[in-house]
């Protein structure tokens, strides 16, 4: 396969948002099929996947860990969040139907503008006409986005599309379990609740919360305990 050309977009992937380490809660079924979506050798035929939720709600995290998952077998991906990267210009969506899978997050950002509503549209139809897989994350269903392109609004009701519904508080707790034990550390309920009921209900600024207690605690040589944090947190 000849290579495909490399952006300059400045966009980094987190190597610690893969599949492994999300916990779905009640986005099970999006998980399963944004797997299936990277899996060539699993015989499906779904080529576009629409996730939507609020911020926070892992729509990221799951095109992330697609991208990561696609490197890892050897086919090409690329991630573009498209409302940090309005200021490019349309002509960055040129050279995307190169690639086996494509992750366009924050489709809002585009949404009733002319000239990259066209755009996506002959995007669509170049990855549809190649084999080639598409996945797209906006905060609303394909409905409810201002997308004033006919043929684009119809192409993305055509999609496989997953509501992401948002961590609950026991969720949210597995989850940091989930991603501490990934990271060798033994995160009790009553640190993890106790990490909930003070720090910030985001689940990134808690993942984020989570390395910095990580660092904190390898170089201290102690176990994650209340103490402890107080010490470390200031709390």
């Amino acid at each position: 396969m000849k290579e495909p050309i490399q952006l300059p977009l400045g966009v980094r992937l987190r190597d610690d948002a893969t599949f492994v380490n999300y916990y779905p809660g009640a986005n099970a079924a999006a998980l399963g099929y944004v797997e299936r979506l990277c899996d060539a050798e699993a015989g499906w035929t779904e080529s576009l996947i629409y996730l939507w939720g609020k911020q926070g709600v892992g729509r990221t995290h799951l095109m992330h860990a697609a991208c990561l998952r696609m490197e890892q077998q050897g086919q090409p991906a690329v991630y573009l969040p498209l409302a940090q990267l309005l200021d490019r210009g349309v002509g960055i969506l040129d050279y995307l139907a190169q690639y086996e899978l494509v992750c366009l997050d924050d489709l809002q950002a585009i949404a009733g503008k002319p000239e990259w509503e066209e755009a996506l549209f002959h995007l669509f139809n170049r990855l549809r006409d190649s084999g080639r897989r598409l996945l797209i994350a906006a905060s609303h269903s394909p409905r409810e986005l201002p997308v004033k392109l006919a043929d684009l609004k119809s192409r993305l009701t055509l999609a496989l599309v997953f509501q992401m519904r948002p961590l609950s508080d026991e969720d949210k707790l597995r989850a940091l379990q989930l991603r501490a034990s990934r990271r060798g550390l033994h995160l009790t309920d009553e640190v993890g609740h106790f990490i909930l009921t003070r720090g910030s209900r985001s689940m990134s600024a808690l993942f984020d919360l989570l390395e910095r207690l990580d660092q904190a605690s390898l170089q201290a040589q102690r176990k994650l305990t209340i103490p402890f944090l107080k010490e470390t947190l200031g709390w």
